[in-house]
């Protein structure tokens, strides 16, 4: 996989850049992560079903069964040198972000069966929730050439690493919640066990402050800000009760929608946030949002004995914890084929 950062030109539309390879279909690779949201007998019948539907179109059908994230992108790529033209993600967006990391930058196409438990990416692209019903969606679809995001962190052994991203990147408060969040509750609560430790965070986190400069797209002027918390948005529609989580974001878009919060106040968060569950577009003090094709993410400078003592900011992208700040996040244009329906 290639993780050279490109260049960004000026935010603009993607979407008219199809991969004609993509637009029939012809064979397809399911990978079925079975730790993500639902029961195993249910998702089986499900998945029997989708594969009888692709065979009855035609379409010659693979099933593969990944048990480890580092399994699931080897068997990518024996499906992609075993000329399959379309993968499914059958899962979660953490499962996506897995499939992502081989498939950008590749004329292989990225079809989404919503197995998981947010599926931010199926509610964007306009999915049914219904498995089968999702998978007839696609039979005939529209091929939608993106940017991926594209980040740069230190992992937990402090070694340099690098990541695409299709949904969000996240560093702070939002990062600290996927830290503190068990897997298999997790896995047993669905979207309650996100709520419950929300809440439980906003009355007993302690913010950690970082150092935040970005560079607006379409400009060259960089700007800088102390903050709590950064989220780095491609998506416009989350589903659920955070659905529009910051307006403007956009697959269609060579950037990212940043939402600066400058300010510790747990009711400007709150405030943000009801904002969005109602659908009104108000302004909270301390807390921005800018379009931006590069974004530097730092500590504060600290003495030599305060860095012993320094907390650590943590980051996710898609959901997936996956490391520490320093981070820079830039745009990779024209990197993945989504099929999304008519």
């Amino acid at each position: 996989m290639n993780e050279t950062v490109a260049k960004s030109p000026p935010a603009q539309s993607t979407s008219s850049k199809y991969n004609p390879a993509s637009a029939a279909m012809r064979k397809a690779a399911l990978l079925y992560n079975p730790d993500s949201g639902g029961r195993r007998q249910k998702r089986q019948a499900e998945l029997e079903a989708v594969m009888a539907l692709l065979r009855g179109a035609g379409v010659e059908v693979e099933l593969m069964l990944p048990h480890s994230a580092s399994e699931a992108q080897a068997q990518v790529e024996r499906a992609r040198h075993s000329g399959c033209d379309t993968v499914f993600a059958c899962g979660g967006d953490g499962t996506i972000h897995n499939l992502v990391q081989v498939l950008a930058n590749t004329p292989l196409a990225l079809a989404v069966l919503p197995m998981g438990t947010a599926n931010a990416l199926a509610h964007d692209l306009g999915l049914p929730m219904n498995v089968v019903a999702a998978a007839r969606a696609l039979l005939h679809p529209v091929p939608r050439r993106v940017a991926l995001g594209h980040v740069r962190y230190r992992d937990f052994a402090g070694t340099p690493a690098a990541r695409f991203f299709v949904v969000a990147a996240g560093a702070g408060v939002d990062a600290h919640l996927f830290y503190k969040l068990n897997a298999g509750v997790k896995n047993r609560m669905g979207m309650a066990a996100y709520h419950a430790k929300a809440w439980h965070l906003w009355f007993s986190h302690s913010m950690v402050r970082f150092q935040v400069e970005h560079r607006e797209a379409g400009s060259s002027d960089l700007r800088r800000a102390n903050v709590t918390e950064l989220l780095a948005v491609r998506i416009r529609d989350f589903g659920g009760v955070l659905k529009e989580l910051a307006p403007g974001a956009s697959l269609d878009r060579n950037d990212v929608r940043l939402i600066l919060c400058r300010t510790a106040s747990r009711f400007a968060y709150l405030r943000y946030v009801t904002g969005v569950w109602l659908r009104r577009d108000w302004k909270v003090k301390g807390i921005d949002l800018v379009h931006s094709d590069r974004v530097w993410c730092q500590l504060a400078a600290a003495s030599n004995a305060a860095i012993l003592h320094q907390p650590k900011v943590y980051l996710e992208t898609d959901g997936e914890l996956v490391g520490t700040l320093p981070a820079q996040i830039s745009i990779a244009p024209d990197a993945l084929t989504l099929l999304a329906p008519r």
